[in-house]
């Protein structure tokens, strides 16, 4: 059996359609630790639903906030209850795929990247076709996010980001909303830490079906933008300053390249 390194964390606010499913896919995963979620003041049977699920599966570990806070604060309770070596967020919507995370962290596995984003156009891969707008707005930030790190990034608001976990626990998160996508970014290309995007799949949904982001999270994004680049230093940017390179051991990085040999 592999070893136990990866922590999944999952906010959630009115997911019970969804939520047992994406649940039972992350619980296949073969390097599963724990599976966080954070219920963000719910208001359908989302709490219910997790109550049975915690109370039927060891690996699940619940919080809830009283009042609703948005993404980012929930991601910050989870993050700070996680013990994993390798964290990563999965949104409880369907929008993408529990099945390819053992391919967005295998280059940390592997002690080749510290980050690893999700990539939704590095190369096309099945994507439900929506909103033109959206597709251009999320290029639009990318491109002046990319501006403002000097990272060449594909797609900075994807979900799926993976990050060693000594470096998303030690991370100062202080903006809100969706800011958690512009702020993490800023902040990890400070520390100068190794970053990889891997391709993956988009199963987008529609306002009808239940998305909520909106063109106000778009504006807030152009200032978190500027607030975290340019205003915000790396020593404000962590608790502590993880350590880079070869002092950091990757988890079980000696198992997988052996199984992946010829």
């Amino acid at each position: 059996m592999q070893e136990k390194c990866l922590s999944v964390v999952v906010p959630v606010f009115n997911e019970e359609r969804t939520l047992s499913t994406i649940v039972e896919k992350l619980l296949s995963l073969e390097r599963l630790l724990e599976i966080v979620i954070v219920d963000d003041c719910s208001t359908d049977r989302t709490a219910e639903i997790l109550k049975e699920l915690a109370a039927k599966h060891s690996q699940i570990q619940v919080a809830r906030h009283e009042r609703n806070k948005g993404k980012t604060e929930a991601l910050k309770t989870a993050f700070q209850l996680t013990r994993g070596d390798i964290v990563i967020v999965q949104d409880a919507d369907m929008e993408y795929d529990p099945d390819e995370i053992p391919d967005v962290i295998e280059p940390i596995l592997l002690g080749q990247a510290d980050v690893v984003y999700g990539s939704r156009f590095l190369v096309r891969k099945a994507s439900r076709c929506l909103y033109f707008y959206h597709y251009i707005g999320n290029k639009l930030l990318t491109f002046l996010s990319n501006l403002a790190t000097n990272i060449n990034l594909t797609d900075v608001e994807t979900c799926y980001k993976a990050f060693r976990g000594d470096i998303i626990r030690q991370m100062k998160i202080n903006s809100s909303g969706f800011g958690f996508e512009i702020e993490v970014t800023a902040k990890v290309a400070k520390l100068k830490c190794s970053i990889y995007e891997t391709p993956i799949s988009y199963y987008g949904r529609t306002y009808e079906e239940g998305k909520k982001i909106t063109i106000w999270d778009g504006f807030a994004a152009l200032y978190y933008i500027l607030l975290y680049n340019v205003f915000c230093s790396l020593k404000d940017s962590f608790y502590q300053v993880p350590e880079l390179g070869p002092s950091w051991n990757a988890p079980a990085a000696s198992k997988v390249q052996s199984h992946t040999a010829p």
